[in-house]
């Protein structure tokens, strides 16, 4: 209804420096063509969270860095994939920003969740911090997974989003386990359980149906994060197939990954490329103004987004899904089965109904079960390879 109202400039998509091409524009679950639809596709990326570098926010620690430039990529990507799922969770995946529109209490909400101070939820001081105990100091630059394993134990402290987060290791997403963690009546922090889970009936958008709100009570909505690696030194050809489905799954998040030590929030494809949100762009931290109102419009990106052809990618990346509801996980893993039929589409990770027994044998692998997690990475990977790591919680 209002996309005939887009007639700022700064929210056009200079469609010359964007593929006049019959090939289906996927972004996060959604086709678009180029031809007939310009503006939905931009508003659409546009509407996404943007995270970039900052500078001049609070010291982290107190006394650590005030600026992530040259670090903190990868924390804004994990930041970027986690605001998608909280956007699906409390806005809604139709939801949609227009610059001077008025947005609503949960937007904002939202937003703060990610600004850069020590108390936001998922801030760059949290994520910084809570990433000490993974054994990255303060500063130093992250891979994939460490991120997603800093994010999960940051979501434990979030009762007002009350998510499920479920992070799939050894290429094997196991259902029983998934569905044992969002079948939990009680917040994963074990805090405010009975508030959270009203919450949960109320937000997810159905009628007030009795079953339908006895139902919902029993799922609390996942995100599902899967660290994988799709190659030694560069992405094995077989997986570009099964990729490109991820982004056309309407439960995507999207991937976080890109090249050596340059991270990049990939949100969607067109041809053989790879369509990102960008973090590498330091913009000043921003601070609530006299009303008490969040300037946000450098929280979205207005130019055309980047792209990347998807052969260039660093194998190692995390690919993110999220299932509002019961019914959503069951159809992803319908889903998941189907692609396994794809034909020339290596699958990239396994589905399993339940944990594999060799799973909790850490002797198959010769390994007593004190060897440290580097030494089983060793076995399989370059053992230079510093920016994917097998984390224990």
């Amino acid at each position: 209804l209002f996309l005939a109202t887009l007639t700022y400039d700064t929210l056009r998509f200079e469609y010359e420096d964007f593929p006049e091409t019959k090939e289906p524009v996927w972004i996060l679950g959604r086709k678009y063509s180029v031809f007939t639809e310009k503006e939905e596709i931009l508003l659409d990326v546009t509407s996404r969270l943007w995270f970039t570098y900052r500078k001049n926010f609070p010291a982290i620690g107190g006394t650590g860095p005030t600026s992530d430039t040259g670090w903190g990529c990868m924390l804004r990507c994990g930041q970027m994939i986690f605001a998608q799922a909280l956007v699906c969770r409390h806005l809604g995946r139709d939801w949609r920003w227009i610059k001077g529109k008025r947005q609503m209490d949960n937007y904002f909400n939202v937003l703060n969740a990610f600004i850069d101070k020590k108390d936001s939820y998922y801030s760059i001081h949290q994520i910084a911090q809570m990433g000490v105990g993974e054994g990255k100091s303060i500063g130093q630059w992250y891979g994939p997974n460490t991120v997603a394993q800093v994010l999960k134990k940051l979501a434990t402290f979030d009762t007002w989003s009350s998510l499920a987060v479920h992070i799939a290791m050894d290429n094997t997403v196991v259902m029983e386990e998934i569905r044992r963690l969002c079948q939990s009546n009680f917040p994963c922090a074990g805090a405010a359980a009975c508030p959270a889970v009203e919450a949960d009936m109320l937000c997810n958008g159905y009628p007030e149906d009795t079953g339908v709100r006895d139902r919902l009570s029993l799922w609390k909505p996942l995100v599902l994060l899967i660290p994988l690696r799709l190659g030694l030194t560069e992405i094995n050809e077989a997986y570009i197939e099964t990729l490109k489905h991820c982004f056309m799954m309407p439960q995507s998040l999207g991937v976080i990954g890109g090249k050596p030590n340059s991270a990049h929030y990939f949100i969607g494809y067109v041809g053989e490329e790879l369509i990102y949100l960008d973090p590498h762009t330091t913009q000043p931290a921003v601070e609530p103004n006299n009303g008490g109102c969040l300037p946000d419009e450098s929280f979205h990106c207005q130019h055309p987004p980047c792209r990347m052809s998807i052969a260039e990618l660093d194998p190692s990346i995390a690919v993110g899904f999220f299932c509002n509801t019961e019914e959503d996980f069951n159809d992803w893993c319908q889903q998941i089965k189907k692609l396994s039929l794809v034909r020339g589409a290596l699958p990239m990770f396994e589905l399993v109904e339940r944990q594999p027994s060799h799973f909790s044998n850490p002797d198959v692998l010769n390994l007593t079960p004190d060897s440290s997690d580097a030494d089983r990475l060793e076995r399989f990977f370059d053992s230079e390879d510093e920016d994917f790591e097998i984390l224990s919680l």
